[in-house]
């Protein structure tokens, strides 16, 4: 306790020994004037710290709560309140009672206000002490009635105790039980008469869960009597008489009298099949998660065989020109760099778009599709960047445009070269700066897109004539990727047909059709001015038009000429008659080997069954394998590993 200091107070005797804790204070100041000796023990400050300190000071954070009670005392000439919570020195919270009134001022002195403050806690004993006063001075009638209202009470308590589902037991400050309710003894197995009086610790929570010694120092029941604070644990067990342990959540909450910690009061309850259902749930999302990250690999693995076995998403091909695409696309789909893809209709133009997406950084954001051939001129603007409402007849809401809709995606621009010369301004603004407005709206917007563009003009013409910019064309064409005719792989034909043929079967739900060699030289023969998507339609109309498992192929009569025969060549430049199409042993061997290796590596090396080599050449299985053999190609068991390549 601080040292009270003996110099006379300005305020006056009755200020200096008034046994209630008084302050003076200048409110507008927030300045403590003095403090009385009953002050000091009450704060727990020297009387000198008082002096002249700052009243929020003793207050933190409860600055406004000071303002409002000292304006309601000045004002109102009086006024009392319990929310100011001082801090005493030692750091504790100080739960008082405060009052205040102001006190006469003389010229020049500014408005002082007397604090009085009083503890409830000890309040709170003086009316205890007073009722027991009052209990002594009315004699045994009184001492009477007051046992049987607490007979009475404890009549009740044991009711409650009996009646709840809980366990309840009480502990002394000595840890040994004082009482225990039916509940506990059913759930102990323990009776009360075993309990009370002995230290329950050793009897019900000796061990942990695990096995490992529970000192009673450690426990949160015990603990309660140390620090005054109630304890709540959910994941502890206690033991039954017969040594089983049951998983409980329990509450120690602290008894007091007369401030002191004389006990603990424990209520708890069993949760061992709530717990065992949580731990079944926990073992079973485990397992269902266990089961997700194995689907994922799973799934990983086989998405990465199905790129390899479809070659780069839909890309069908093995010639050189497709396997130079398909370079290409490998190293520029891990750039932002721009494509332009050019090449006849029908080529596959927008598959190679799709390939350059879905192998990119951005294969998760959309890859947006603007067919330029098919927009109006009037609304080339209102599809790239979108409209506001209002901005011309029709516009009744807002849109947004297609870069809008890619951003952080990739753009296709489908035959870009019909797109109006006017707006091809704006279209290289957003290349360049990555900036555009929308119609009818002042506010620039910044996106961010990858474009990919493909053409079947040539727009080197195009910008010779003045129909194409030629800062757009030099800023589109910055990776250029040409996309091969048709004609010019021939070799891909007969992958590409049956590929369609499958597909024609799966949609029309059709019998098993096949491929004949004939069909085959026919298809390779054609030279498909419509490209990929002619061949597509043909195979499918064939399908339609199949009768008994066999194709009708309906081709133009024009057709691309047979390939030279040197023989024949050189007969005719010497003037001599040339026999068409004579093969020595060795030609004709090395033709059926090539026919065969083609139509095993378009079945994927199968030979028997629907959809097997011998099916596409016309010829029965057995028959296929001996000319396998006698033509010494080695397989590697091709019926049963589609993908087993077959080599000379």
């Amino acid at each position: 306790m601080p040292e009270i200091a003996q110099e006379a107070s300005r305020f006056g005797p009755a200020f200096e020994a008034h046994t209630e804790a008084m302050l003076v204070l200048d409110p507008m100041a927030d300045r403590i004037l003095d403090a009385n000796p009953a002050a000091c023990r009450l704060l727990g400050y020297h009387r000198s710290a008082l002096r002249d300190s700052r009243l929020s000071l003793l207050h933190p954070e409860q600055m406004p709560a000071l303002i409002v009670f000292t304006e309601a005392a000045l004002n109102l000439g009086g006024h009392w309140t319990r929310d100011l919570t001082p801090k005493h020195a030692s750091g504790k919270t100080l739960k008082l009672e405060y009052s205040a009134a102001p006190l006469p001022r003389r010229a020049g002195e500014p408005e002082m206000l007397l604090f009085t403050l009083s503890d409830l806690e000890e309040r709170r004993r003086r009316s205890v002490d007073a009722e027991a006063d009052a209990y002594l001075r009315d004699g045994i009638a009184e001492w009477q009635r007051v046992e049987r209202f607490f007979r009475d009470m404890e009549r009740e308590n044991q009711l409650i105790l009996s009646a709840a589902g809980e366990g309840i037991y009480g502990v002394n400050a000595e840890g040994k039980t004082t009482f225990v309710n039916p509940a506990a003894e059913r759930l102990l197995g323990w009776s009360a008469e075993d309990l009370v009086g002995h230290n329950i610790h050793s009897r019900v929570h000796h061990t942990r869960h695990d096995g490992n010694p529970y000192p009673g120092h450690d426990c949160p029941i015990y603990a309660a009597f140390r620090d005054g604070e109630v304890h709540t644990v959910d994941d502890e067990v206690f033991w039954r008489r017969d040594g089983k342990p049951i998983w409980v959540e329990y509450t120690s909450t602290p008894i007091r009298d007369r401030g002191a910690v004389v006990g603990a009061v424990v209520v708890f309850r069993d949760v061992t099949h709530k717990r065992e259902a949580e731990e079944k749930l926990r073992a079973a999302l485990e397992e269902v998660e266990s089961l997700r990250q194995r689907l994922e690999l799973e799934n990983a693995y086989l998405q990465e065989e199905i790129k390899l076995e479809a070659k780069h998403r839909g890309i069908i091909g093995g010639s050189a020109a497709i396997q130079n695409i398909l370079r290409q696309i490998e190293l520029v789909a891990p750039t932002d760099a721009t494509v332009l893809i050019s090449g006849e209709s029908g080529t596959g133009k927008e598959l190679i778009a799709r390939a350059i997406h879905e192998a990119s950084k951005r294969s998760d954001r959309p890859l947006i599709r603007v067919n330029c051939a098919a927009i109006p001129r009037e609304l080339f603007e209102s599809e790239f960047f979108g409209h506001v409402r209002g901005a011309f007849t029709g516009a009744l809401r807002d849109r947004i445009g297609r870069f809008e809709l890619a951003d952080g995606g990739t753009l296709f621009l489908d035959e870009v070269g019909e797109i109006p010369l006017e707006l091809q301004g704006k279209l290289l603004r957003v290349l360049q700066e990555g900036q555009f407005e929308r119609v009818g709206e002042e506010r620039t917007r910044n996106v961010d897109v990858r474009v990919i563009a493909a053409t079947n003009r040539d727009l080197r013409e195009e910008v010779r004539r003045g129909r194409f910019r030629e800062d757009l064309y030099f800023r589109l064409n910055v990776v250029p990727i040409q996309s091969v005719p048709l004609r010019e792989r021939r070799e891909d034909i007969p992958l590409l047909a049956l590929h369609f043929l499958r597909g024609a079967h799966r949609k029309l739900d059709s019998a098993d059709l096949r491929l004949t060699e004939g069909d085959i030289r026919r298809l390779t023969r054609y030279d498909w001015p419509g490209n990929v998507r002619e061949l597509e339609n043909v195979i499918e109309r064939a399908a339609i038009l199949a009768r008994q498992g066999r194709l009708r192929i309906d081709l133009p009569d024009t057709e691309a000429p047979e390939p030279p025969n040197p023989r024949n060549d050189t007969a005719q430049r010497n003037g001599q008659w040339a026999e068409p199409d004579w093969l020595t042993e060795s030609e004709r061997r090395r033709r059926d080997r090539d026919h065969i290796r083609a139509a095993l590596d378009a079945c994927g090396g199968k030979i028997f069954g629907p959809g097997g080599a011998a099916e596409l050449l016309g010829v029965k299985p057995t028959t296929l394998a001996s000319r396998i053999k006698t033509l010494g190609l080695r397989r590697q068991r091709a019926d049963t590993i589609p993908s087993a390549p077959i080599v000379p």
